[in-house]
């Protein structure tokens, strides 16, 4: 394996596959990804980036996206992947926060990417990965006459990705860069090996977007190690269940919404396809419903490896199927470092009480640009320890249990969406008084959005209303992030003071659930 900074592109099996689109079978041996990736880090550098410098990709589960995380990956930069699902003034937003001086995307983000033409000023190129996109330059005719070796300064660079917090604007989340001249492993590459057994001969299947932390982390970890990825376009419970047998899938990571779909399948549907290669499934992203865990380990066996964490990458919670089961309902213990349960004013709470998580002893973060937001995941003492924000408990074996998240986020099928975002384009409907946007319970998704709406005249109520409140909000922000539903009050538990008290509404559409995040 040639380590240069993190190029990590396993070159001892030039050959291998590095990745297989499973819709298309469309696939990039290492030496391919290699080259490929290479030509354009030698276009990054020509076009003057260099170490620290930012891109951003607006792409779907592409054939190239590897190509291009991987080229900024070895030339030192960072790369800030978005959602498919924002609307183009929500894409500028971030490739203006986070500076990026490229921009990549595809025939199939047209229709953004155009929109984006006029709301991207500061971007100095613009590429396309395939068709011809008006003001875009098709990545093969930049790099086709550029060398297939490695730039004379080949160094890490590192994702971007970006979360949100209480305001509802994304925030990057920043981590240095590693030295210029570290030739070690990537950490998340020696985790993968250790904790979860990849190697040359792992087969690894990333069913859900590329955009989001987990699946891209683990993709690019697998390829660190010299196994193969078979990428999903989208996830479909036979599809990915047909995609293991044909590939003959050894690893695998899920979010919990897929494992539903996959149990609401026929017994024949279920066991249509051969399995047996299947022997680690990952899933993280939102809480599992016990039953649905329990149900998914007594169909697959006790592969299932549960882990917790955010982007944010300050603390691994982790738990294998047998601790799971002693555990029911645990998402695992800290890896490396300790956790605190804390109350508001940052003291520490007994055993088995719940309050803020905080972690000791993890790797740091920021948010870029955003020294407030920083300084609010810092425990108010001093002490180095940091949040996301989310409340538990943890029992007496160590053992971490979530009961709520952080500033009532909802997470739909995986996805946090954060209500202020559509709260603010609904306060601008001339119908609207005040409005309270929060998660309600989805059997499918986990959570599903919510509004409740005090109309001007409360006679307005009704469905009339809530179709052109719903109508209103998709056309001003994406889709996914709008109610599923209205409701009407005629007024909301509003204080004097400003603050919306959201608790007291959303309490009574999780009535009788144990805790307040689907479990």
């Amino acid at each position: 394996m040639r380590r240069g900074g993190s190029a990590l592109i396993a070159l001892d099996w030039p050959d291998r596959v590095a990745y297989v689109m499973a819709s298309t079978g469309n696939a990039l041996t290492y030496r391919e990804l290699d080259e490929a990736s290479n030509q354009l880090a030698h276009w990054f550098r020509k076009v003057g980036l260099e170490r620290g410098d930012h891109i951003a990709l607006l792409l779907e589960n592409h054939e190239r996206f590897f190509v291009v995380a991987w080229a900024a990956q070895r030339s030192g930069l960072y790369w800030t992947t978005l959602s498919t699902r924002l609307t183009a003034g929500e894409a500028a937003y971030i490739i203006a926060d986070c500076k990026a001086r490229v921009f990549v995307t595809s025939a199939q983000q047209e229709r953004v990417a155009k929109e984006l033409n006029d709301l991207t000023s500061g971007v100095e190129h613009k590429l396309t990965v395939d068709a011809n996109i008006d003001g875009y330059q098709p990545l093969a005719n930049v790099i086709q006459d550029l060398p297939v070796t490695p730039i004379a300064d080949e160094c890490e660079g590192s994702d971007m990705l970006y979360s949100s917090g209480t305001t509802g604007r994304p925030k990057g989340i920043l981590v240095p860069l590693r030295p210029p001249d570290d030739r070690e492993p990537a950490p998340i590459a020696r985790m993968v090996k250790t904790l979860y057994g990849f190697d040359e001969n792992t087969v690894y299947l990333s069913p859900a977007p590329l955009y989001h932390a987990a699946p891209l982390r683990f993709s690019m970890a697998t390829h660190q190690v010299g196994g193969t990825v078979v990428v999903l376009d989208r996830f479909d419970p036979l599809g990915a269940l047909a995609a293991i047998e044909e590939h003959r899938v050894t690893h695998s990571q899920w979010v919990p919404t897929m494992f539903v779909r996959m149990l609401k399948l026929t017994p024949g549907e279920r066991t249509k396809y051969d399995l047996s290669s299947h022997r680690l499934a990952l899933h993280a992203a939102a809480p599992c419903p016990a039953e649905v865990k329990e149900q998914m380990i007594e169909w697959w066996g006790p592969i299932l490896h549960e882990y917790y964490g955010g982007t944010e990458a300050n603390g691994f919670v982790y738990c294998n199927s047998e601790e799971w089961l002693a555990h029911r309902g645990t998402v695992g213990r800290l890896l490396v470092g300790t956790i605190h349960i804390c109350d508001e004013n940052g003291k520490e709470l007994p055993t088995g009480e719940s309050g803020t998580i905080w972690f000791e002893g993890t790797p740091s973060f920021e948010y870029h640009g955003d020294t407030t937001q920083t300084a609010a995941s810092r425990h108010p003492s001093g002490n180095g320890w940091s949040t996301l924000g989310d409340i538990g408990h943890v029992d007496e074996d160590g053992f971490l249990y979530l009961t709520d998240r952080r500033a009532f986020t909802i997470v739909a099928g995986g996805v946090n969406i954060y209500p202020r975002e559509a709260e603010d384009i609904l306060i601008l409907h001339p119908s609207v008084a005040d409005v309270a946007v929060f998660g309600v319970p989805n059997e499918d998704l986990g959570e599903e959005v919510k509004a409740v709406v005090q109309p001007v005249d409360i006679s307005l109520a009704g469905d009339a209303l809530a179709d052109e409140l719903m109508t209103f909000c998709r056309e001003r922000l994406s889709h996914v992030k709008c109610p599923r539903s209205i409701d009407f009050r005629p007024e909301l538990p509003r204080d004097a003071n400003g603050k919306l008290y959201k608790r007291p509404l959303r309490d009574e559409y999780w009535a009788g659930r144990a805790t307040r995040i689907g479990r």
